[in-house]
């Protein structure tokens, strides 16, 4: 495959940084504006689902908002540079530098070491999927505006004022509650967790990469332990949610299952599973051989057919113009067919034996 002119490639990477502006900006958006209306949803009057206690701020939590976005963020740019390093490392120690693309062109003269550019693009395509994760998590919560299990306990409803005579009797509206508007809104925006969906992105990445790229000799029990590991944590910080109640049960599958498509999406369509330009190069090189014509080899006689030929030549009648008595030719006839016969060759006239 030849490579791309310095001009299209140059093209191609500012296009895909302002993909990733833009994915940021709309994430803040989403995040930190009140651009996007949270839609109201009602509930029923004393209504068990949202009558748990309030459990406090987020800060307050047992995996605060500061832990998990500095562990989501930090944790696999550490691990990917140090996986990337060691690889590079030990590519030059067993002389395969020289099988690997040592440069690519980014510019008119720019050229980037292929520890860098595996590191970039590694990175750059787990901090647009953490976006990514973000995004579709707040447009679900705008979208849907489901209900925290402890919103009654923020919204502070006056029954008496709302006529809730009866458990089955829907209240909607934002004017049904009298607490915190801030706090209010934010127990309207539970649907999916927002903290499981990025905790199991940041761990489903981590585990595909350290599967895919780690293949030293010595490390069949520690892969399975650390990628396992990071699983478990994910897990954890979902059930916490649960036990806090700050989320329920369908919030959390929810976001488990927002973060891992993202992850299993990037790492299989975008980044192929992490392997490198050779194994690329490899695999397109083996579907041009599958695709070349057979090589018609010529037939080569064998020695027994040669030894067949030439005592069946020597048994047939010699045409040297004389005439022989047909008693004699009868006799070898039946001699060549014997012959014939025993050696497994096919009866045919004489003048075709002797072809």
């Amino acid at each position: 495959m030849p490579p791309l002119p310095a001009a299209l490639t140059s093209s191609m990477l500012y296009f895909q940084m302002v993909i990733m502006a833009g994915t940021v900006m709309l994430a803040y958006y989403f995040e930190y504006t009140d651009t996007f209306t949270v839609n109201v949803q009602g509930f029923f009057c004393h209504d068990s689902a949202y009558r748990k206690p309030y459990p406090g701020p987020e800060d307050s939590s047992a995996v605060p908002p500061v832990l998990l976005y500095s562990l989501a963020a930090g944790v696999p740019v550490l691990v990917i540079i140090v996986g990337e390093t060691a690889v590079f490392c030990l590519q030059l120690a067993t002389r395969d530098f020289e099988n690997q693309e040592k440069t690519i062109l980014t510019g008119d003269c720019c050229y980037i070491n292929p520890l860098v550019r595996r590191t970039v693009r590694f990175l750059g395509i787990y901090t647009f999927g953490l976006f990514a994760t973000d995004i579709f998590v707040n447009a679900g919560q705008v979208v849907t505006g489901n209900l925290a299990p402890h919103f009654l306990a923020l919204c502070k409803p006056n029954y008496t004022a709302l006529g809730c005579q009866q458990y089955t009797q829907f209240i909607s509206g934002e004017e049904a509650c009298t607490g915190n508007p801030d706090l209010i809104m934010r127990a309207r925006k539970t649907f999916p967790s927002k903290e499981a969906a990025l905790s199991v992105y940041a761990a489903m990445y981590l585990t595909m990469y350290i599967t895919n790229t780690i293949k030293a000799k010595g490390t069949r029990l520690a892969k399975p332990v650390l990628c396992l590991g990071l699983m478990c944590l994910a897990f954890l910080t979902g059930l916490n949610r649960v036990a806090e109640y700050r989320n329920h049960w369908s919030d959390v599958i929810a976001g488990f299952l927002v973060g891992i498509s993202i992850a299993v999406f990037l790492v299989v369509c975008v980044v192929n599973n992490f392997k490198g330009r050779q194994a690329e190069n490899e695999h397109i090189h083996m579907d041009n051989l599958a695709q070349m014509p057979m090589i018609s080899i010529p037939r080569v006689e064998s020695p027994l057919e040669k030894v067949t030929s030439v005592q069946v030549s020597q048994i047939q009648p010699i045409e040297n113009g004389q005439e022989e008595n047909s008693q004699g030719r009868s006799f070898k006839d039946c001699l060549a067919r014997l012959f014939s016969w025993i050696m497994g060759i096919s009866h045919c006239e004489p003048h075709q034996l002797r072809q």
